[in-house]
């Protein structure tokens, strides 16, 4: 079982109340293909970026196991570039400079390799170009995962919908879910949502966990209390990673799995928020991944004793 991620290889900036970073790595496909490495190979990566790039990154990338055959580099071109500062919330951002750079001609091609892979993650990037890559594949795969954000529905909603039609799973925030559903309670957005498309919703909470919906079924998985949050950032592209990873490497895609996939998704998230960019997703070990699960484990799990 392969995976394909779609999405950004980019440069951050990033400001919080608990720290500052100089240029590091960041965007989405980095930060999904850094957390789904440590549980399936090879992850296919599908961007753009320029000659500044360090090739001492693509070179970490494929020590990971991640395939790059699939990432254009554009010779005289400069890598995608986000700077951000948090509030103290850690919920609230301010975006300070935004330079699409090669971005703005990204046009993904699969490689032949890629076009029979059986998972496909879809960063957010233009629902246009996610939709484009989904063309591209010789044979469905057995799980699409489809993220986007406010902006796509402000800006190419026709685009999102037609996407939407195409995916198995979408991932959006509660305020995201508010906006695409025109629905306060996410219960009733969650079904309006589900009526567009996908068979799944994951809508992510932050620090306040995140929610499974399929028909009539929900499920929530806590966000772990941690002692230190450096950056958010990629907290939810690590929280994707780790979600398909699971899920790829178990080739099982049952709404009970998914379960189990949330919660290894959530842990991935937790790992990555603790320093800036991907570097704790790189140093991160298969022992302290199992352990960080049987820690949500242990958080929900109680006794009752009955009178």
């Amino acid at each position: 079982m392969s995976l394909v991620v779609v999405g950004t290889m980019a440069f951050d900036a990033i400001e919080t109340p608990f720290g500052k970073s100089d240029k590091i790595i960041g965007g989405s496909a980095m930060y999904v293909a850094y957390a789904a490495n440590h549980f399936i190979n090879p992850v296919k990566q599908v961007s753009i970026i320029g000659n500044d790039f360090p090739l001492e990154e693509l070179a970490h990338l494929k020590n990971c196991g991640v395939d790059t055959e699939g990432v254009e580099i554009v010779p005289d071109g400069k890598s995608f570039f986000w700077s951000g500062r948090y509030h103290m919330d850690m919920n609230t951002r301010d975006t300070l400079v935004t330079e699409l750079n090669v971005l703005s001609q990204f046009n993904p091609v699969l490689p032949d390799s890629y076009k029979e892979s059986s998972f496909l993650m879809l960063g957010n990037v233009m629902p246009s170009l996610q939709k484009k890559v989904i063309e591209q594949f010789s044979v469905r795969p057995k799980l699409i995962v489809l993220d986007t954000m406010n902006f796509w529905m402000d800006t190419a909603m026709d685009d999102l919908r037609e996407v939407m039609q195409l995916t198995d799973v979408i991932l959006i925030n509660d305020s995201e879910a508010r906006q695409l559903s025109n629905e306060y309670s996410l219960v009733k957005a969650a079904k309006k949502i589900l009526t567009m498309g996908p068979k799944y919703l994951i809508i992510k909470k932050g620090e306040h966990g995140a929610l499974l919906f399929h028909q009539n079924n929900v499920f929530f998985a806590p966000a772990l209390p941690l002692d230190e949050v450096f950056d958010p950032t990629g907290a939810g592209d690590s929280f994707a990673g780790g979600f398909i990873g699971h899920l790829a490497r178990t080739k099982d895609i049952s709404y009970e799995n998914m379960k189990t996939a949330i919660i290894v998704g959530s842990a991935m998230a937790s790992f990555c928020v603790e320093k800036f960019g991907t570097e704790r997703l790189k140093e991160v070990t298969k022992e302290d991944i199992a352990i960080r699960i049987n820690d949500f484990v242990e958080l929900v799990n109680f006794d009752i004793a009955l009178m």
